[in-house]
């Protein structure tokens, strides 16, 4: 399903869903495909004055254009962007020389975007390989500007200190002289393509987001599952891979205890799956923090339903994955810690997801991953941490997805 984006010359306030998934198709069989994106999910602590950041990012797909979307959702004053660039990258905040290109939005170099909203760039024709990096420049010339982030990004980014200006037609990183591993306001990329029969999208938490897997090192299980992906002949059966994980994410937030600390999966389904272009198939992989905040059984699966309906509403297709094991923890002041009967609710939520569940597809994580000694506990070697996988762990489970998943 597509989501467009209404665009402003000065200010952009408001999203509106475009009417069908074939509104930027081209008569070639090129259409607009999401190939990267991150989760939005606070407002960050750093406070930029008169700066440039340079957002490295990861495509899934190649295409022949790309357009960029950028994301305020969790800003408190307005944001003005004064520049904006993208351009392959070389390494660290390097570009290789002659392909930056000047980001427009509807002809303009900059742009102004309200808290909560989002904005997308017009066209730009740059070709981009699958698995190539991107560096997005955004120039902020306001002063002590809070970022709206997604903190766990695993690739590092760039920016420029204070009282800098505008570095966004830098090639060399010059000026880019702090690192960080939170993406700001970069929402999306899509390119137009007809490498690719579509996208996939990961929708989960921290397992997905990728905690325990390798700074830089694309070691994740949909980073694996996107390599197996692109490497099929068949353009129409290749896909990219979108990830939208959430560290600590529930599918639900009714009466959990603790209160989570992000937007539920059923409350920012629409933004973050939804709206993006060209999406053939959602991977959804939630619940151990629903049960690990004294979820029932009953409340994961009726939260899992209400999402399995909606995406099925837009005709895409929505695989489960069964939650993986989680071990005995001791609560602390944000975690209520896991039981035996969080195991139990665990076991019963997987055997509606393996046997019962309207899902299109089942991904079967907890098999993979678990002791086959003990199936409440996760194997030694792909253990990082009593709760997420080692990048070892992270492979077998991007390995084990059946690829005949998505183009049936």
């Amino acid at each position: 399903m597509v989501g467009s984006y209404v665009r402003f010359n000065t200010i952009v306030g408001v999203i509106v869903l475009a009417l069908s998934p074939l509104v930027f198709a081209q008569t070639d069989g090129s259409r607009w495909v999401t190939t990267w994106a991150t989760s939005q999910q606070g407002l960050g602590q750093s406070r930029v004055t008169d700066a440039t950041v340079r957002l490295v990012a990861r495509v899934t797909a190649g295409g022949e254009s790309i357009r960029i979307r950028l994301d305020n959702g969790y800003g408190s004053e307005t944001l003005h962007i004064g520049a904006a660039s993208v351009a392959h990258r070389m390494r660290g905040a390097d570009l290789i020389s002659g392909t930056t290109r000047a980001l427009r939005f509807e002809g303009n170099d900059s742009v102004t975007i309200l808290p909560g909203a989002s904005v997308q760039s017009d066209p730009v024709p740059l070709a981009v390989l699958a698995r190539q990096d991107l560096a997005v420049s955004l120039y902020l010339p306001g002063v002590d500007v809070r970022p709206s982030v997604h903190r766990g990004a695993l690739v590092t980014s760039y920016v420029s200190a204070n009282s800098t200006g505008n570095l966004t037609g830098e090639e060399t990183r010059g000026g880019f002289t702090e690192s960080m591993t939170s993406m700001w306001w970069l929402k999306a990329i899509d390119v137009l393509t007809s490498s690719v029969g579509g996208s996939v999208v990961a929708f989960g938490d921290s397992i997905t987001d990728g905690s325990c897997a390798t700074l830089d090192a694309y070691d994740r299980w949909e980073d694996w599952l996107a390599v197996r992906l692109d490497s099929i002949e068949d353009a129409g059966a290749r896909r990219a891979v979108v990830n939208e994980g959430i560290g600590g994410n529930t599918v639900t937030r009714e009466n959990l205890t603790p209160p989570p600390n992000s937007t539920a999966g059923i409350d920012r389904l629409e933004r973050d799956v939804l709206s993006h272009h060209g999406v053939t198939d959602v991977i959804l992989f939630m619940g151990t923090n629903d049960i690990r905040r004294e979820a029932s059984a009953q409340q994961v699966i009726a939260g899992m339903e209400a999402i399995i309906e909606q995406v099925h509403a837009r005709g895409l297709r929505i695989h489960g994955v069964t939650i993986i094991p989680r071990h005995n923890r001791v609560p602390t002041a944000n975690n209520s810690g896991w039981t035996p009967v969080k195991t139990r609710i665990r076991n019963e939520v997987n055997a509606w997801i393996r046997d019962d569940a309207p899902f299109d597809g089942v991904l079967d994580f907890d098999s993979v991953v678990r002791d086959p000694l003990s199936h409440d506990l996760i194997l030694p070697a792909f253990d990082c941490d009593g709760i997420h996988p080692t990048p070892r762990g992270y492979y077998e489970m991007g390995r084990s997805v059946p690829l005949e998943l998505f183009s049936r």
